[in-house]
């Protein structure tokens, strides 16, 4: 009888709490008409009212370069909207109240992804460079650089973000110019050292100009085959013995009609080697030299005016 009495209780305890259970207070809402940067958050949860704002701020931006789009996250381009805060402020808000939804940037997040948008899309201008093919010099065509501005770029993604706009914003940048190309390259050269021939091309289509009859250097002083530049020019030149056993005790010979350079040196990148004029024309045609390229006086002369320092000269075995 007594376990009955208690049980009765017991069941009577749990169905007096029911209606107390039953009678928790629902969560707060938002009066009506009440809104956050224009969007409707009345009657709703602060939980649904955050739903609605976090879905506005992380619609993605879409970035556009040239003639390419793509879209990116607001986290990423530095973009940080402030929901808790304008949710907060829209449940204490009267009704019709319109809630502003404040909006910062992150500046390192920002100049990070501008950053990796300057690496991804930046690029030298690639001047022309000079080839010999068939003996023949070419020209590789110039390609315009590009450089992305950085802070152009983002003064326009912080502008969308503080307008809560969404783009498509445009990656700014300028066409970088190359510094050489087919219409300012320097004449080149091509020396064919087993014919003895020297040859004189110009122009954007490295077309054909001059030939002329040259000594090399002798078996002992081989002229050097290769890729050079031509790296100083002088009129009227100063000989100097070089240090070598065969001008072993020979002194400077100054400008005159006995030196042996003649009137005008070309010197190269190849150490101690020159294109140069010389007073005995009858080596022309012969391998006769210590390792530089002669040629008649007049001849020398005539190149020297054209040819300037930085033109390119190949020296072949042809």
């Amino acid at each position: 009888m007594r376990g009955v009495i208690v049980a009765a209780l017991l069941l009577g305890a749990l169905v007096g709490a029911a209606p107390a259970l039953a009678q928790a207070p629902p969560p707060p809402v938002i009066a009506d008409g009440v809104t956050v940067h224009g969007l409707p958050v009345g009657s709703l949860t602060a939980a649904e009212a955050k739903v609605v704002l976090q879905d506005f701020a992380r619609r993605p931006f879409t970035i556009a370069f040239r003639r390419r789009s793509w879209t990116t996250t607001a986290w990423r381009v530095g973009s940080r909207t402030q929901v808790g805060k304008a949710v907060d402020a829209a449940l204490v808000a009267p009704a019709g109240t319109a809630v502003p939804l404040r909006v910062t940037v992150d500046i390192d997040q920002l100049r990070h992804f501008v950053a990796r948008l300057e690496s991804r899309f930046s690029k030298s201008a690639t001047d022309s460079r000079v080839v010999l093919r068939n003996l023949h010099p070419r020209l590789t065509r110039a390609r315009r650089g590009i450089d992305v501005i950085q802070w152009e770029t983002r003064m326009l993604l912080r502008h969308e973000i503080k307008s809560f706009a969404r783009g498509p914003v445009r990656v700014q940048f300028r066409f970088v110019a190359p510094s050489v190309t087919p219409r300012n390259f320097k004449p080149v050269i091509v020396i064919r050292r087993g014919s003895h021939l020297l040859y004189f091309y110009r122009g954007s289509q490295m077309r054909f100009r001059a030939r002329f009859g040259i000594a090399v250097g002798q078996p002992i002083y081989p002229t050097p085959l290769g890729k050079f530049s031509i790296v100083t020019m002088q009129r009227n030149p100063w000989w100097y013995p070089p240090d070598s056993s065969w001008a072993a005790g020979a002194s400077p010979i100054p400008p005159g009609p006995g030196n042996p350079l003649g009137t005008r040196w070309m010197g190269l990148s190849a150490s101690g080697v020159g294109i140069h004029g010389t007073p005995d024309a009858a080596s022309i045609g012969y391998s006769a030299s210590h390792g530089c390229i002669r040629m008649r006086i007049p001849d020398a002369e005539w190149l020297f005016n054209r040819v300037e320092v930085g033109s390119t000269v190949f020296i072949v075995g042809a």
